[in-house]
């Protein structure tokens, strides 16, 4: 099973960031666009393993309360010179970087580990080439989101809207030739009367 952890996305915010991906499509029609029923942030990727039952288990002992997270502007991964990566900015309260924290804990004794650095939340609209972030050799920009680099430079700054996620799901993915379809296998709510401790 290939797996990762991630929040689900308010459905007027969803709906927000779908008319804004419908109106750059037409501009980079050769690159993968994502579709809005997939829209989601994804927390930590666990890739390919079987033990569903632990993983479970262990995101059982996450501690974590509720975050507030603002789905606002859009950029480009690597750079907005070189764009292969197209992505709406998330702004969070330092909940989610604990919780963020506290998953990786919790999934340690499992053998998964997060990538190193803090977290810096996104949303993926878009992928050109193998859609990674760091460039890969040989791999060319896309012409396409050149143009939406400079359709963003002529408006204002996106704004998409505020919520409060109150729980964190684990997802299947699974690939196939019309893009990956995600499953949500448990629900994990956030303890609501734990208070964030103060820094």
């Amino acid at each position: 099973m290939r797996l990762f952890v991630a929040l689900d996305i308010e459905p007027d915010i969803r709906r927000r960031i779908a008319r804004f991906r419908d109106e750059m499509k037409p501009l980079a029609p050769e690159v993968r666009w994502v579709g809005p029923e997939t829209f989601h942030i994804t927390l930590q990727f666990l890739g390919e393993t079987k033990n569903l039952g632990e993983i479970q288990n262990a995101l059982r002992q996450v501690n974590g309360v509720p975050a507030e997270i603002s789905f606002r502007g859009a950029g480009f991964f690597p750079s907005p010179k070189a764009p292969r990566v197209f992505w709406v900015g998330i702004e969070a309260d330092r909940n989610l970087q604990e919780l963020v924290t506290s998953i990786a804990k919790s999934l340690e004794s499992l053998g998964f580990e997060r990538d190193g650095g803090p977290f810096k939340p996104h949303l993926t609209l878009a992928r050109a080439g193998s859609g990674r972030p760091r460039p890969v050799s040989g791999e060319r920009s896309a012409t396409g989101l050149r143009q939406v680099r400079a359709k963003l430079e002529t408006i204002p700054s996106p704004e998409f809207g505020t919520m409060t996620a109150h729980e964190f799901h684990l997802y299947e993915s699974k690939l196939s030739p019309a893009g990956a379809q995600y499953t949500k296998l448990s629900r994990h709510p956030l303890n609501q009367n734990r208070v964030s401790p103060q820094h």
